[in-house]
């Protein structure tokens, strides 16, 4: 069921704005005092949590459908952009590795 242009708008309006106050809120909330340090602690973990979940789904799926093997360039590209970034700490290495290798990958598997 197709939306007219209106409507699409509106609701990027609306979730513009409730994504806004979301944020604000934490602002506000926090912004006069101290975060309690358990949540502190707690929140140290989450870009840990995030970066994977979504890094490694691109990797292993494909159009909906798991591709896990020898012939995924990205998961290969992946793993071995993860091994520089492990050694090296290094994020330009690390992006360097990953995309030269997964072009290469893609000109030799196709």
């Amino acid at each position: 069921m197709p939306i007219s242009d209106s409507i699409f708008w509106l609701i990027v309006l609306v979730l513009t704005i409730g994504n806004y106050l979301f944020r604000l809120s934490f602002i506000a909330i926090f912004g006069q005092r101290a975060i309690p340090p358990l949540l502190d602690r707690l929140l140290r973990f989450v870009p840990v949590a995030v970066l994977p979940a979504l890094i490694v789904p691109a990797l292993v799926f494909q159009k909906g459908i798991l591709y896990v093997g020898l012939e995924n360039p990205r998961l290969i590209a992946g793993l071995l952009a993860a091994i520089v970034a492990w050694e090296t700490e290094n994020m330009l290495a690390t992006i360097g590795v990953g995309m030269g290798t997964l072009w290469v990958l893609q000109v030799l598997i196709g």
